[in-house]
């Protein structure tokens, strides 16, 4: 079944080519002669769709159709209809094929305690990585559970204790101290050091139990999206590098990256 606007495509082709008649290409090709007239208004509204559309999906290669409706909605401002973006997001074959998962049975994880304020848990965790000449290097990253604002990403080729309480005093010069800290079972969070470090600022540190990263799920959530938008798609050289990309990203991550447990609003833009 060809489409009317295929339809319509051929009859001005034959018109342009055959030197027939419209009103014959039309009988030839079962069109109304008002559709053959017809000029979209919204035309030129459409290539613009599918100009934001295209630079958005080259530029952040790992999001889908939701996160580039959520950010042309809610952070440019667009009041286009979801139906006709995704529409033009079909034509520009924009939507890629996802694979099934194997689904396991699984015994159903206790859920996280959403917090319901700023400042009441941050998250910490590491990343592991490596540069262009195969030396590993390290992240440390800090969230707000609430909002799931990014706070820090430290990078290092070797990030102890003294640094992870280097980078937390930094935040505490510009921020509120959390009520507690969530983390797993690491040397450097389990260390004298660390707890004293909390101790004598007031803080909580909850610990995760051993072998149960969901429930440390909202940084690890963080630590995916870190590694599917920009640490596993460049090869850094330096160290410097990496610092300087993270600090202009994690600033894209809460000012302008859409989220949906935020409905669609980047952090720092959820209500």
């Amino acid at each position: 079944m060809v489409k009317p606007s295929l339809r319509k495509e051929m009859a001005q082709q034959a018109v342009s080519n055959r030197a027939v008649s419209i009103r014959l290409a039309c009988q030839a090709f079962s069109i109304s002669e008002t559709c053959y007239r017809y000029q979209s208004l919204l035309s030129s509204e459409n290539e613009k769709i599918a100009e934001w559309l295209v630079n958005l999906t080259e530029k952040e290669s790992d999001w889908g159709f939701g996160l580039c409706f959520d950010y042309l909605r809610n952070v440019k401002g667009f009041k286009w209809n979801h139906k006709r973006v995704y529409r033009i997001y079909c034509e520009l074959a924009l939507n890629l094929r996802i694979k099934p998962r194997r689904r396991l049975k699984r015994n159903k994880p206790e859920p996280l305690k959403e917090p319901i304020k700023v400042n009441q848990v941050w998250s910490i965790d590491f990343m592991h990585d490596q540069l262009s000449d195969q030396r590993k290097i390290r992240l440390f990253n800090v969230i707000d559970e609430f909002k799931r604002e990014g706070l820090a990403i430290e990078a290092g080729f070797s990030l102890s204790t003294t640094r992870v309480t280097r980078v937390l005093d930094q935040l505490l010069e510009w921020r509120s101290k959390p009520i507690a800290i969530r983390c797993d079972n690491g040397p450097e969070f389990i260390s004298h050091e660390f707890t004293d470090w909390a101790k004598k600022r007031g803080i909580r540190v909850d610990y995760i139990q051993p072998g149960n990263p969901q429930q440390n799920a909202y940084i690890e959530r963080a630590n995916r999206t870190i590694r599917y938008s920009w640490l596993s798609k460049y090869l850094f050289e330096t160290l410097n590098e990496v610092q300087d990309y993270a600090t202009k990203w994690l600033w894209f991550y809460s000012n302008e990256r859409p989220d949906k447990a935020n409905g669609g609003r980047p952090p720092l833009m959820a209500a």
